[in-house]
């Protein structure tokens, strides 16, 4: 067992700690310290994934403290099974869709499950993503609506498994691909329409 007060002190020795441990700590302590360092670890990832979605400040703060605060209490409820931060990530995915939902903000969150079925077109090239400069890039990934522009993040920001976008989203492997080809599909019209004068 990891003395309770050395990690706490020693900033070098509490980066070596894994997430997992910190959490295994915590359950067997309720030291709070143990929790601080993991918000100190992702409270900026959250607060980045949540006005990704939101688009506001004001309410991107407030989301992330409430994603942490869901997260403290249901610390026991991590089950190991997937990486923590994936775990941090469906919280706060879930959280944030829940909230547009209830703020009626965007109908693609509700229609995105009836268009699972439709006919999609020719796949979009993976290096037209990665080739887009970044002004660009922020540009069209802010007009997208947010299940698509959270997918495209998911998959080429966070450099998530296909696995691991199911598991988030509860959905099939072959439903998040085809999600995430139409998703690009709509980058790339999204793209030309603003775009259509100029070359990349």
């Amino acid at each position: 067992m990891i003395n309770l007060l050395f990690p706490l002190l020693n900033s070098d020795i509490t980066k070596k700690i894994s997430d997992e441990e910190l959490v295994k700590l915590y359950l067997e302590t309720h030291n709070v310290a143990y929790f601080n360092i993991i918000y100190k670890r992702y409270s900026g990832k959250i607060f980045g994934k949540c006005i990704s979605l939101l688009k506001t400040e004001s309410e991107a703060e407030d989301a992330t403290q409430d994603v942490m605060m869901k997260i403290l209490m249901n610390m026991a409820k991590f089950s190991g099974k997937s990486r923590f931060s994936t775990w941090i990530y469906s919280i706060t995915y879930n959280y944030c869709i829940d909230f547009l939902r209830r703020k009626k903000k965007d109908p693609s969150v509700y229609v995105a499950d009836l268009l699972e079925n439709l006919d999609v077109e020719e796949e979009v090239n993976d290096s037209f993503l990665l080739e887009v400069n970044v002004g660009r890039l922020k540009t069209i990934l802010g007009e997208m609506p947010s299940g698509d522009r959270t997918i495209l993040l998911m998959k080429y920001q966070d450099e998530m498994s296909i696995k691991e976008i199911g598991s988030i989203l509860d959905k099939s492997e072959s439903a998040i691909k085809m999600k995430i080809k139409r998703a690009k599909q709509k980058f790339r019209k999204t793209y030309d329409e603003t775009y259509k004068e100029e070359r990349i």
